[in-house]
């Protein structure tokens, strides 16, 4: 088993190490949920105020043309390619990742009923994230064309719920809870194989893992920001499109942003060519320009060294804890495999939420998941060898002294 001394060896010979202090993270705080909100870049500061102040405050207006207000949802898609696989021209950064979702889907649908009309089937997993699930309920609600939707489970696999009726497959590239990875190439090849198109959702695995959307046959993906791409809090999604779908089929939330040319104020909506056509209305300005703090962050760093990196402390983490908190009933639910695993590692424990209530109060801050998962982020770019052996230290005194078994940390927040 490794020692603390041992951790800091690894972090004196880290590539990624200098990364760190480009950061703002509190004194005292070993943040373990860049999965869920990626942790502030020190330039954003001053790049909201740039924008509040001067852009906003004194250029007013003309900032749409003079500080590039208009191409920022294309200009951020042209970094971000960089980051998932893709060319210059595919994503645009905007919108939410649900409303992503309903514009991919819809596209996808468009094609197949002008292609395959008789498919009706939109496959996903049951322990995919939610709102995955929701949107494609609503869009079946919605089109009222005897659409269904069939969850890959313990009892479906994903080879039997290709069959002649599916139409499109939605999957998480990571899986939100566990960690576990999708085989991105054999997954998309397999969905056209059997006559579907296939949309992945990225949000746990874009500035993670190494990605090639082109190379994998993908046809289209979405993904937020916020996670590993450090963004802020709610900040705007993506989407990216394969290019041979990318005039074929527009969205159907058919904003004057999406139009050929939004300034003519025609009465008939005309869509762009390319990728803007997947753009609905007017963009938050303040909070895309936030993200490009973000993307310019993850841009510096090879995503080859980031995936070691993860691999490592992942590795780590299970050896210590497996080790370190052995009398207690922990039970990993990520696969060990790094194929298989994406840059968080969860366990299950009967008092998971109470845990991580006390792990928190301790300045381990992960997250929990219901049922009785504790979710940590191994963010590569912010997260040290030591942060590692200090967290799981932490982690073995709370469960030694029960420290978690107080009132306090089991009242649920509205957030967990």
């Amino acid at each position: 088993m490794k020692t603390r001394d041992d951790c800091l060896a690894l972090d004196a010979a880290d590539a990624l190490a200098g990364l760190k202090d480009r950061f703002e993270l509190p004194p005292g705080v070993i943040y373990l949920d860049g999965n869920s909100l990626g942790a502030k870049p020190r330039t954003a500061a001053a790049r909201a105020a740039e924008v509040i102040g001067r852009e906003w405050g004194n250029d007013l207006i003309r900032s749409w043309n003079t500080a590039g207000w208009f191409e920022a949802p294309s200009r951020l898609g042209d970094k971000l390619a960089r980051l998932i696989g893709a060319d210059e021209g595919e994503v645009v950064v905007t919108d939410t990742t649900s409303l992503n979702i309903f514009k991919v889907l819809a596209a996808a649908l468009r094609i197949q009923q002008r292609d395959q009309p008789s498919r009706k089937v939109i496959v996903s997993e049951r322990d995919n994230f939610p709102t995955d699930l929701y949107m494609i309920q609503g869009m079946i609600d919605f089109l009222e064309q005897g659409y269904e939707l069939r969850l890959i489970d313990a009892d479906l696999s994903l080879e039997d719920a290709l069959d002649a009726d599916a139409a499109v497959l939605l999957l998480s590239h990571v899986n939100y809870r566990s960690g576990a990875m999708h085989d991105m190439a054999r997954v998309s090849g397999l969905a056209h194989e059997r006559g579907a198109l296939v949309i992945w959702d990225l949000a746990h695995a874009a500035g993670a893992v190494p990605l090639a959307l082109t190379a994998d046959g993908a046809d289209f993906a979405v993904g937020c920001t916020y996670k590993y791409l450090n963004g802020g809090p709610g900040s705007p999604a993506f989407l990216w499109v394969a290019p041979r779908h990318m005039d074929h089929f527009w969205q159907p939330l058919s904003g004057w942003w999406g139009h050929s040319n939004p300034f003519e104020m025609s009465d008939r909506y005309d869509p762009a060519l390319g990728i803007r056509r997947f753009l609905c209305g007017t963009q938050p300005i303040i909070s895309l320009s936030l993200v490009e703090c973000g993307l310019d962050l993850a841009l510096e760093a090879d995503m080859q060294d980031v995936r070691a990196k993860s691999l490592a402390m992942a590795d780590l983490f299970i050896e210590l804890v497996e080790t370190r908190c052995a009398d207690h009933p922990l039970t990993l639910v990520t696969p060990r495999e790094h194929a298989g695993r994406g840059s968080h590692v969860s366990f299950l424990h009967p008092e998971g939420y109470a845990v991580m209530q006390a792990l928190i109060a301790r300045g381990v801050i992960g997250d929990y998941r219901e049922p009785e998962l504790l979710r940590f982020g191994l963010t590569p770019l912010y997260l040290s060898y030591a942060d590692v052996w200090d967290a799981v230290e932490i982690l073995r005194d709370v469960l030694d002294s029960r420290a978690w078994d107080k009132p306090e940390f089991r009242t649920r927040a509205a957030v967990t």
